[in-house]
């Protein structure tokens, strides 16, 4: 499933100056995928920052990370983040993919499209 994910990010935003990848946490696997295999300018975010990724609380988020990204996503995230993340997307004008564990749904009252591409499923939301 993260091949399939990984595949629509990179058919889609190939060209993108930066992407964000918000609360990697222990899970780099997309991101890494991006940046080895693709060469995609990835920056990953975390509230708990590592060796290569920058420490930040998208819900009290520096916008200087998100600024100038075509696409922000994150894998997992709790539904309370929901919000906070579309609340960045839109400030900065970013496209939005949440890929939800798989008994969660959406939480926000804005209009995302569900993708089903390949072996994944995830929402998209375009401001």
């Amino acid at each position: 499933m993260w091949d399939s994910i990984s595949d629509f990010i990179g058919r889609n935003y190939s060209h993108a100056p930066k992407i964000v990848e918000v609360g990697v946490g222990k899970f780099p696997v997309v991101a890494k995928n991006l940046k080895e295999h693709l060469k995609i300018n990835i920056i990953m975010t975390d509230v708990i920052p590592s060796h290569d990724i920058i420490q930040d609380d998208i819900c009290h988020p520096d916008l200087k990370i998100y600024k100038g990204a075509q696409l922000i996503y994150s894998i997992r995230p709790p539904e309370e983040l929901h919000p906070c993340l579309l609340k960045v997307a839109q400030e900065v004008g970013s496209d939005l993919i949440i890929k939800p564990l798989s008994t969660d749904s959406i939480n926000s009252n804005e209009r995302f499209t569900l993708i089903n591409h390949k072996k994944a499923v995830f929402y998209k939301f375009i401001p």
